[in-house]
């Protein structure tokens, strides 16, 4: 098994208003010899913003705004911009986060050529009911059952005719256009699915609708092994190696002590087609085990958002206990042994 060093709290809640209850999440992406993070941010009413953090190095603070970088503005986001991700395409940085109006959760866009500056673009992820979602993808044919599984949420008894869209979460692009198309992934529970394009604009009404048609042919992963059997999550954007495309998602398990989450390594992706897994461990990376892992907001909680690579050091960013942001490393070259080493044919009609 992979050797895996937990580096510990990096990040906790202040004083200050906008992150008086918890950070947790963070995007991370490593310019230079710095580390840029854009956490969750949460104030009291569990209402989020996005935080700014700078680090010199991989684990050292040198900056840290005292207040929100990105707050909510539009209809969509009313109580919170949310667990952000991020990377740099060509010359632009796209953020990606989740909006929440506190019915919805939409995976939204914001792009920069700085850092500094963002540009929201709204919702990128289809704005549609549950209903019309069972109803396109059952007209495809065979899906995975589990994707029915969800109708007890979106109808709650309290209040039926409450508007609940898809909740459509965990949007994560890949750090280059593949085959000239913008690629992102996102996470329509129970697995995770992939969206490719020319241009964002190409993200219609009759896109999805074709998408849903065809929705087994964009199910990248589907939860297999014991640690992700209730479902799984994009979790940190994808890292490009000459074997693929390596991806540390989440994985969440129901217990008899409720929902765990853990930080699973992945699988390999096609570099070409990351539909294609190529690979992924029967075990996960990192389970709550830690007091501060075990123990906060929400119980149980190890959830990976932003990585940075130093040398063969591989660093993990996450959410420990929807409370703190914490770091964990590992050896890239001993992860990518272990992953070619259980290179199997992953086929997703075997979960159905």
């Amino acid at each position: 098994m992979i050797e895996v060093k937990r580096e510990g709290i990096l990040l906790s809640k202040t004083d200050l208003e906008f992150e008086n209850e918890a950070v947790l999440n963070p995007a991370a992406i490593r310019i230079g010899d710095s580390v840029h993070l854009y956490y969750r941010a949460v104030r009291n009413g569990n209402h989020s913003s996005i935080g700014y953090c700078r680090l010199d190095g991989p684990l050292t603070i040198s900056e840290r705004w005292d207040k929100p970088f990105i707050v909510p503005e539009l209809d969509f986001e009313t109580q919170g911009v949310e667990d952000a991700r991020i990377v740099k395409i060509d010359n632009l940085y796209y953020m990606t986060y989740t909006g929440y109006d506190g019915i919805n959760a939409r995976g939204a866009l914001a792009t920069s050529k700085d850092l500094i500056h963002f540009k929201k673009m709204g919702p990128i992820v289809p704005q549609i009911s549950y209903a019309r979602f069972v109803y396109l993808v059952e007209s495809a044919g065979k899906v995975n059952e589990s994707y029915y599984h969800n109708h007890k949420f979106y109808y709650q008894e309290a209040d039926p005719d409450e508007k609940i869209l898809l909740w459509d979460k965990n949007v994560v692009f890949f750090p280059r256009r593949i085959n000239g198309n913008l690629v992102f992934l996102h996470r329509i529970r129970p697995g995770i699915q992939l969206v490719s394009v020319k241009n964002l604009k190409d993200l219609t009404v009759a896109f999805w609708d074709d998408y849903f048609h065809n929705f087994q042919d964009h199910i990248v992963m589907d939860p297999l092994m014991k640690h992700e059997s209730d479902y799984i999550g994009s979790g940190c954007p994808p890292i490009e190696t000459e074997h693929g495309w390596l991806l540390i998602y989440h994985g969440v398990q129901d217990t008899n002590v409720g929902l765990i989450y853990s930080a699973c390594a992945a699988a390999l992706l096609d570099l070409d087609d990351p539909r294609k897994e190529i690979a992924r461990l029967s075990y996960p990376l990192l389970t709550p085990e830690r007091e501060w892992e075990k123990v906060g907001d929400v119980n149980n909680v190890v959830f990976p958002t932003g990585t940075a690579v130093f040398g063969d050091t591989l660093f993990i960013y996450y959410g420990a206990a929807d409370s703190h942001i914490a770091v964990a490393s590992l050896k890239l070259s001993a992860l990518m042994a272990e992953l070619l080493s259980s290179v199997v044919s992953v086929d997703l009609t075997d979960s159905q």
